[in-house]
Order: structure tokens, then C-alpha cells, then sequence
């Protein structure tokens, strides 16, 4: 992937008038020309991607060197606001501006926000960028940024929304992947998109820039499974599918790094949920994200479709099994924890096979 992929544009205030959070675009979509940038998400690989793709792209011909001055490096310190500040005030010398880097800026505190505020409201030569994979940045300068700067948004996503941001940055990559080729990259790397960059410029160093690929050429290059997202478990149990529903449980131990006992909690809770809507009179998933406490109706939806699939008498078996294995995984087998796991997810969606098929899905969700 080359590293000039920030989906970056001019930010302004949402109708509602709470920040906006540019998503997707290219170079075309790149200003470099604003004060102030605002590099954001949840997963700090991909922040870090997308810092040094936009830094990149802001230096252009410049020196890195005499142009870039970096802050916050050392995220056991504290943040040093003065110097920041220091850095910002200095003239550039020997190019047209200078770039202040700012990383791990979700430990600036509410006075070094207004600090920084005050400073972006004077003339200046100088370019702020400012990081953050974590912690919460004050309101106020994110407001500011999204007044008069950039905001690059560094999160995939999940959904549609995950699926476009994967698209996006194939598009740009150093090789083409055809269909089966992508896809296969999105299911195998799962929840690490973060390691899709390295996956690519490996590619093209195999392959050469530009080469069109199958998925025969990209497999042997994909290393190991990438975690998966709990719901793509649970998904994967009830629809039956016995060898997905394994391997994702597999993923998630190996690539995830949870414990057994971590995701049979996981999928004691999907369950928890259809054994509490079980013999309920409820007219639709609106309500039964009511009876569950829960705010989205389509989860509690999916729920109640399929507790009255399985009926009582399939979700107390399941809710068994659950039990079993927890104690199974806490010494009461001989098995080790993993095995317990695959034992058990392959029970579930074996118990969820035998349910008849269920009718057509109500409406109005």
C-alpha cells in the first residue's frame, strides 16, 4: 500500500452541530493547507498508518528532517504543552512551513486544549498535527480543528462502512487484487486490517508494482488468521455453519488473544439473550430490545428470530452446554480449554442445524 491513503478533507460542523468525521477519499481529497490536523481512531496501528501517510503527504519535497518536529513520542510521559507550544511559535527555516507532530494527543488536558486553541487562532507558518488511538481529546480543540483545519478519520469501521474502507485503500494499493483475491484478503485478515499495508507492499515486492492478482498468488503470503469480531461467531452458530463457526472461535483464541473461558461468555450471553425473550408475548424487535435492556432492536431482533427457531426446549439445551463447558475449561475435564471450545461451538451450531428452518423475517425493524 503506498503511504499516501489518508481519507482526508476540509471538516466542518455536522447539521446537528457536533463535529463531522470525514471518511474515504484519496490525494484528491487531501488539504494541505489547513493549520491543523486531527488524525483519530480506535485501533492505534492504523492511527499511526494514517499519521505517517498524511505527514508524507504534507512534507511532499521537503526535507523530513528540518520540517518535522515530533512530540509525545514517549507515551509513558506526560505530554510537554510548552514545548509544543515552543515548537509552533518557531519560524521555519529553509522551506515554506514547518509540520508539529503531536502523537498520543488523547492525554492532552483541558488547559493544554485551550492553550493549544488560543495559538491556532494566530497567524502562523507552522502545520499541527495531532494523533490520537486513545484517551479523549477536550472538546473544545476538537472543535477548533473541525473549525478551521482537517480531521482524518484512521477507523475501518464496521459493515458496509468496513467493506468501503477496505476497497478504498486496494484501490490505491501497489497491486491490483481481483474479486476472489480481496475477498479473500478481508475474510482471512478479520479485525487486523491494520497489517493489510504490510500484506500489500509485500505483494508488490513479490510480484512487482502492478501486477493483477488471484487469490492463488495472494494465499501464500497471508500468514496467520486475523482476529474476528464476537458477532462474527455468533453469526456463523446460528446459521448452522459447524467449520466457520469452529474456525472463527480458533481466531479469536490464536489472533484475538482471549481465553476460552472468554469466548464461551461470549456466546453464553447470545444465548442468555434468547432464553430471556423465550415465552415472552413481544410484537417485534423494538420490544424486545425493551424486555432486554438493550439499544439496538436489530441485535435484540436477531435474538428473538432465533429463540422462536430454536424454541425452549433448544435454548435450554444450549444454555447446558454453555454451563458444561464453562466447568469443563475450569478442570472438571481432562480436555484442555481449546479443545472444550471447539467441542462446544461445534455442538451449538449442530443443536442450531437440527431447529426447523425459520419463517420469513418479520418487518419494520
Amino acid at each position: 500500500m503506498t503511504p499516501r491513503q489518508a481519507g482526508t478533507r476540509r471538516s466542518g460542523a455536522s447539521p446537528s452541530g457536533a463535529p463531522s468525521t470525514p471518511r474515504g477519499g484519496g490525494d484528491a481529497s487531501l488539504r494541505r493547507d489547513a493549520p491543523v490536523y486531527l488524525v483519530r481512531g480506535g485501533d492505534p496501528s492504523l492511527v499511526d498508518q494514517s499519521l505517517r501517510s498524511l505527514v508524507e503527504r504534507l512534507v511532499g519535497d521537503d526535507d523530513p528532517a528540518l520540517v518535522v518536529e515530533e512530540h509525545g513520542a514517549n507515551t509513558a510521559e506526560d505530554l510537554d504543552i510548552d514545548a509544543v507550544l515552543d515548537a509552533l511559535a518557531t519560524p521555519a527555516f529553509l522551506a515554506a512551513r514547518r509540520i508539529v507532530v503531536v502523537r498520543g494527543a488523547g492525554r492532552i488536558d483541558a488547559q493544554g486544549a485551550r492553550r493549544i486553541v488560543e495559538h491556532l487562532g494566530e497567524p502562523a507558518t507552522t502545520v499541527l498535527v495531532l494523533a490520537a488511538g486513545s484517551g479523549t481529546i477536550p472538546r473544545p480543540l476538537v472543535a477548533k480543528v473541525d473549525a478551521v483545519g482537517a480531521v482524518v478519520d484512521a477507523e475501518a469501521g464496521t459493515g458496509g462502512r468496513r467493506r468501503q474502507w477496505l476497497a478504498e485503500r486496494l484501490s490505491s494499493a501497489p497491486v491490483h487484487l481481483s474479486a476472489d483475491a480481496a475477498s479473500l484478503v478481508d475474510k482471512h485478515l478479520g479485525g487486523d486490517l491494520a497489517r493489510l499495508e504490510g500484506l500489500v507492499a509485500i505483494l508488490a515486492s513479490a510480484y512487482g508494482q502492478g501486477a493483477r492478482l488471484g487469490a492463488p498468488e495472494v494465499a501464500p503470503f497471508l500468514g496467520g488468521a486475523g482476529e474476528v469480531a464476537p458477532w462474527v461467531l455468533t453469526d456463523a452458530v446460528d446459521k448452522g455453519e459447524t467449520a466457520a463457526a469452529v474456525a472463527f472461535a480458533a481466531r479469536m483464541v490464536d489472533a484475538g488473544g482471549m481465553h476460552a473461558l472468554q469466548v464461551i461468555a461470549i456466546l453464553h450471553r447470545h444465548f442468555e439473550s434468547m432464553l430471556r425473550l423465550d415465552g415472552l408475548t413481544i410484537a417485534g424487535a423494538q420490544e424486545a430490545a425493551e424486555a432486554l435492556g438493550v439499544r439496538s432492536a436489530f441485535v435484540a431482533g436477531k435474538a428473538l428470530d432465533q429463540s422462536r427457531r430454536l424454541g425452549s426446549d433448544r435454548v435450554a439445551q444450549a444454555i447446558t452446554l454453555l454451563a458444561r463447558a464453562d466447568l469443563d475449561c475450569k478442570g472438571a475435564s481432562a480436555l484442555a480449554p481449546d479443545v472444550v471450545l471447539e467441542v462446544l461451538v461445534a455442538r451449538l451450531s449442530q443443536l442450531v442445524r437440527s431447529a426447523p428452518r425459520s419463517p420469513a423475517r418479520r418487518r419494520g425493524r
